[in-house]
């Protein structure tokens, strides 16, 4: 099992702090959440707690997170970082490409990129970006990280997607793992053809060993099982060495830990409560 710290729903102030302290304590990773905005008005349900509402992220602060990503690699060594999902499909495709680019050659390729589509049809509005066909974006998008990493010149012509042959330079020596996140099907189907890996933000260990059991069944019926493959979830299992055996034995590779429910509105803590909280864990089940 591999460990990964929580950054992020918080201070500006802790993320450097948090991100050194993790890394000497023992943690395989850090991963940081996405959010553009906070709309004043909207109609999305959040699909990822029981009731479907977002009041909880009312004013919580979120710092960019490739910007996160590049400021705490930038002060550490050896710890890796993922995005705890980043947005894509409101984004520009070949800026984001860019962007990543740059934190892997800057941080020796300590960067795996998990994505996903806003379940909030108001970051599309924000962004202009249209909301219709947006798996079909999304899915267009990842063909152009991909491709504009080769360093080799590259276009796409694609359905909602028409980019003029280009190269990028300096590119990552290995390429970007991308983790797939998100619950519905066609989320689980796109893990299992296209990704590295597969975010879950939050299920029941029943609930999770079916998501597994349903992508690992869809790999197999794409031929992609045989491909190095990489399970996130939060840790509200992982606080037992039973539980952690248990989320093992189903298949996952990667707990994120956070010691915080933000979904009750939880306020945050102080950053040397957090550091004594991180340093317990990991004498509890990491170094232990």
């Amino acid at each position: 099992m591999r460990f990964s710290y929580q950054v992020g729903m918080s201070d500006a102030d802790h993320y450097l702090p948090l991100a050194k302290a993790a890394e000497d304590a023992g943690y395989d990773g850090i991963t940081i959440p996405d959010s553009i905005c906070y709309p004043q008005e909207c109609s999305s349900k959040y699909p990822y707690n029981k009731d479907g509402s977002r009041e909880f992220l009312e004013s919580v602060p979120f710092v960019e997170s490739l910007i996160s990503v590049a400021a705490m690699a930038a002060v550490t060594e050896k710890i890796r970082f993922a995005t705890f999902v980043y947005k894509l499909a409101v984004r520009q495709a070949p800026v984001v490409a860019k962007q990543v680019q740059g934190i892997q050659v800057l941080s020796d390729n300590r960067f795996d990129f998990g994505i996903g589509i806003s379940p909030w049809e108001e970051d599309f509005a924000v962004c202009g970006v249209p909301w219709e066909k947006r798996g079909k974006r999304f899915d267009e998008q990842i063909d152009i990280l991909r491709g504009l990493e080769t360093g080799d010149y590259f276009g796409y012509q694609g359905e909602l997607h028409d980019m003029p042959a280009n190269k990028m330079q300096p590119v990552p020596t290995a390429p970007t793992s991308l983790l797939i996140g998100g619950h519905a099907e066609p989320a689980l189907k796109r893990a299992a053809r296209v990704g590295d890996g597969w975010m879950c933000a939050g299920a029941d260990t029943e609930q999770l060993d079916a998501y597994i059991r349903r992508i690992m069944q869809l790999r197999e019926e794409y031929g992609t099982g045989d491909r190095a493959f990489r399970v996130f979830t939060t840790g509200q299992d992982a606080f037992t060495p039973e539980g952690i055996a248990r989320l093992e034995s189903i298949g996952v590779t990667d707990v994120i830990i956070a010691f915080r429910n933000v979904y009750e509105m939880e306020e945050d803590k102080p950053l040397q409560e957090k550091i004594a909280m991180l340093n317990w864990y990991a004498g509890e089940f990491i170094n232990g």
